[in-house]
């Protein structure tokens, strides 16, 4: 099952048809809200609001590990995010979508970031943290509904809630990444944790503040001016994708575990692996 998680401006999915409400505490706390599970098109859709209803919820304040557990527990084999992005490519331009398959983390440790530890020790490859058949069959799905959708990204995480400084902006791009946001990471790490396939399609809204001309720096205002133009292009490509029959998980994915393991399951408590099992499915 498809698992879609709405960033800025994306808080419901328009045309699902809900069949169910999925809502309470995981193991990890409360997630942003409640999980709508109901079809769109010829699929079984769940959907989260990453920064809950109303857009309460700044980046580091998701509890991005309760997220992806309830969306995992409620059958999600594959996630797809939304997320609002800048651009760090002058190629990559405002109003564009695009989709990372690499990571950088440049967040400050205020994340819960695995759902290991405290007595459960595992140690996951995230060399390829990105599915290349979601990101596929998303791109498919734009060429059909008539959008371009530039892919092999490096997406950079920053902190926030700030908007960064002309110096970091500049540091990302010697560093080699293209993208720059603030809700990814450690999304894309928990979802190879609980191992779902994971993708996200970024809607650009600027060109952070590389560039030499301030009218060209991001804002807040400026974001949402373009971003409810771009969302059109997403909802095209949504119903373009769940039109048709899902990609399948890689299968090195769907096993992530099976090798990252240290701790064998008789160590552990009940409740350990009550929610160890959970991922594992």
């Amino acid at each position: 099952m498809l698992a879609i998680v709405g960033g800025t401006g994306l808080y419901e999915l328009p045309g699902l048809e809900i069949q169910r409400r999925i809502s309470g505490a995981t193991p990890f706390g409360e997630p942003s809200g409640e999980i709508l599970q109901g079809r769109f098109g010829h699929n079984e859709v769940l959907f989260l609001a990453r920064h809950g209803s109303g857009h309460k919820l700044l980046p580091h304040e998701v509890n991005y590990r309760a997220n992806v557990f309830a969306l995992k527990q409620a059958g999600a084999t594959l996630l797809l995010g939304f997320s609002a992005v800048g651009s760090l490519a002058l190629e990559v331009k405002p109003g564009d979508m695009a989709m990372p398959e690499q990571y950088f983390d440049w967040t400050r440790g205020n994340r819960q970031r695995t759902f290991f530890g405290g007595g459960v020790a595992a140690h996951v490859s995230t060399a390829q943290p990105v599915s290349a058949a979601l990101v596929d069959a998303v791109q498919a799905a734009a060429q059909r509904a008539g959008h371009a959708v530039h892919r092999g990204l490096t997406y950079a995480c920053v902190e926030g809630p700030r908007l960064g400084t002309q110096a970091e902006s500049h540091f990302l791009r010697q560093a080699g990444c293209h993208l720059v946001g603030m809700t990814n990471v450690p999304e894309v790490f928990l979802a190879r944790e609980a191992q779902m396939a994971y993708a996200t399609v970024g809607l650009v809204t600027d060109y952070d503040c590389w560039l030499d001309d301030p009218t060209q720096h991001v804002s807040v205002s400026g974001i949402f001016a373009l971003y409810g133009q771009t969302l059109g292009k997403a909802a095209q490509l949504l119903d373009a994708l769940l039109g048709q029959p899902l990609p399948t998980p890689e299968p090195a994915i769907r096993t992530a575990l099976s090798s990252a393991m240290l701790t064998p399951d008789t160590a552990m408590s009940s409740e350990q692996r009550a929610w160890l099992d959970v991922l594992r499915r």
